[in-house]
């Protein structure tokens, strides 16, 4: 174990630190009413509970503390890839821009078709304790330009972070901890960066043995400069790159001004046609140690993603008397599972006849917690019930 200091609520503290030898120790404390240590004597502590009266705390100097082990520590959301809204599973060939792929994860590409994103893809066996992965394969052999951009993303919203305090001379140390699978070996990077992405972190790591699961720790200082978001916008950028151009790769293991979205060197996935890489179990926490990955509910999951994307149906009911591409509203009053972000952009498909309804493009009355109307255009004077798809994207 590690160091076990107590702390005074006068500001003083004892550090209790264990031997660096494999030898046992006993510490006793006295009865209630003596002193354990005076300036006079020491007194032998033996078959006693270490307890800390009052005000006082006891907290662990090394090693996960007791803050860092209550729940709700990983500000990653859907870091198992449990849940996959858009897709169920199926391949994303990457757009160039960026586009989301399992929940809460964005692949970003320059060009198209450079890779593939998949969740459980190549169908290997995930780490112990955890049943999905995002799996990434390259879909050709490309030398990535000076200004390449390849990588997976997630921004965390600044109401999640803002405990971190970055931005300020009390910003927190983090962890970033995660499981790793790739067919390649050698010097990987990644990123952290804030909203206006002009503050970067770029980190790096290694992967020793290809194709065998392995995890990865890294600790990071907080950055005591730069603006950072604390409001439903962008609070903290996570990257994880697969192949960046030199103009957007930086030293690793620092903080600083600029735009970086991987470290310098780092080995590029997308340079190899087929080459894989699979990531899970991806944390992100305040304090140096790496604590076991957070198992939510997967009901709980679902509900943190669906804050940012949902997906939804509704019943509507037949119509006889309506003339053919009469530009019609869908009532429905539906309220969302999950308060949204922001007010989402709401789409709607019909799934039981295409040729009765199409979309308008047209929505209103839309909230963070519901909608009641979708604008679509009846391409048919008479159609039985059919039933609306709708989804609602309130990303960052």
């Amino acid at each position: 174990m590690g160091d076990v200091k107590l702390n005074s609520s006068g500001g003083g503290s004892v550090t209790l630190t264990p031997p660096s030898t494999a030898s046992n120790y006993t510490v006793t404390l006295p009865a209630a009413t003596s002193t354990l240590i005076d300036t006079t004597s020491t007194q032998t502590l033996t078959n006693k509970t270490l307890t800390a009266a009052g005000s006082n705390t006891v907290e662990a100097t090394s090693g996960p503390t007791s803050t860092q082990l209550a729940g709700q520590r990983n500000k990653i959301i859907n870091g198992a890839m449990m849940i996959d809204q858009r897709n169920a599973g199926a391949s994303v060939t990457t757009q160039s821009g960026s586009i989301y792929t399992v929940d809460r994860w964005s692949a970003v590409a320059s060009l198209v078709s450079k890779y593939s994103v998949q969740r459980n893809a190549g169908a290997v066996t995930p780490p112990v304790g955890f049943t999905n992965y995002l799996g990434v394969t390259s879909l050709s052999a490309y030398s990535v330009p000076s200004t390449g951009l390849y990588f997976i993303r997630q921004p965390i919203e600044g109401f999640n972070t803002a405990d971190l305090n970055f931005g300020t001379a009390s910003a927190k140390t983090i962890t970033l901890s995660f499981w790793v699978y790739s067919s390649l070996t050698g010097t990987f990077g990644g990123s952290l960066n804030n909203s206006a992405e002009n503050r970067s972190y770029p980190y790096s790591y290694t992967i020793s043995s290809a194709n065998t699961w392995e995890q990865k720790t890294i600790t990071i200082t907080g950055d005591t400069t730069g603006t950072w978001l604390v409001d439903n916008g962008a609070g903290l950028y996570v990257a994880f790159s697969f192949g960046v151009g030199t103009t957007f790769s930086g030293t690793a293991g620092s903080w600083q001004a600029g735009t970086y979205y991987s470290a310098t060197g780092a080995t590029s996935v997308v340079g190899t046609n087929g080459a894989t890489f699979y990531i899970t179990g991806v944390q992100l926490e305040k304090g140096a140690t790496a604590t076991p990955f957070e198992n939510r509910l997967y009901g709980t999951e679902l509900a943190l993603c669906q804050r940012y994307y949902e997906i939804g149906s509704a019943y509507l009911g037949a119509y006889t008397s309506l003339p053919a591409n009469y530009p019609t509203g869908m009532l429905t009053g539906t309220n969302f599972q999950a308060t949204k972000r922001a007010a989402p952009t709401v789409a709607a498909t019909t799934t039981s006849s295409s040729s009765i309804y199409t979309n308008s493009g047209n929505t209103a009355n839309i909230t963070t917690a519901s909608f009641s109307q979708v604008g679509l255009v009846q391409t048919q004077s008479n159609f039985g019930s059919i039933t609306i798809t709708w989804t609602a994207a309130s990303e960052l």
